[in-house]
């Protein structure tokens, strides 16, 4: 029976398909990577130092954008420099060893090193200013924060989680005003609020699955 391909192209296809299956695996490997670096959900993650935004928020009274500068204007909610934090500790607790950490940075002028709670996928596109824009509240991604002593993902945020948002904006937008407050809650008449506010922050609600929205 004659030989229907060379020796050397079949060299070739063997030699492609290795690599080929190489990358396959290098890329399921890197995908199973970074969704294990992603904190699972209401599970509180440890951070050094320990920052509480129960005692920040929900005691102090700290308005979210005094440490998230570039929510309102930016893809990219900010996070606020060690500067931002000597504000208040330059005169509060500033013998505390469990604020070393803290003044440290400050000193040497590097960044402390926070562990990421919520992360999307570099193929998503999300951006903060525009959701704040359209009345979508800090507390329907992060949950009530202000309640957290330690910070934990309260939400999936996978794409079907998104959609569901996407495809019914009544249900969750509120007024502007009420953006960041975390105490607020849906009125009984929720869906006939939200519809006006939807004609009010002219969302066009034909437009919100489309793919290039998030897939850009």
């Amino acid at each position: 029976m004659a030989q229907i391909f060379r020796p050397r192209l079949v060299l070739l296809i063997k030699l492609v398909a290795s690599l080929l299956l190489i990358l396959g695996i290098a890329f399921v490997l890197l995908w199973r990577g970074s969704l294990a670096r992603v904190p699972s959900l209401d599970a509180p993650v440890a951070q050094w130092p320990p920052f509480s935004h129960k005692h920040h928020v929900g005691d102090v009274g700290l308005d979210c954008r005094f440490c998230h500068t570039s929510v309102e204007t930016s893809s990219f909610a900010g996070i606020p420099p060690t500067s931002t934090c000597m504000t208040c500790h330059s005169q509060l607790f500033r013998n505390q060893a469990i604020l070393s950490p803290l003044f440290t940075s400050f000193r040497q002028d590097k960044s402390l090193r926070w562990v990421r709670i919520n992360k999307l996928p570099d193929f998503v596109y999300f951006n903060h200013s525009i959701h704040i824009a359209k009345g979508v509240g800090c507390s329907t991604c992060h949950g009530h924060v202000d309640q957290m002593p330690l910070t934990w993902r309260s939400q999936s945020l996978e794409m079907n989680w998104c959609i569901n948002c996407h495809r019914h904006p009544e249900n969750f937008v509120r007024p502007r005003e009420h953006v960041f407050d975390m105490n607020w809650q849906p009125p009984a008449d929720q869906i006939a609020q939200g519809e006006r506010l939807l004609v009010t922050y002219q969302i066009e609600t034909t437009r919100l699955l489309d793919c290039s929205n998030c897939h850009r």
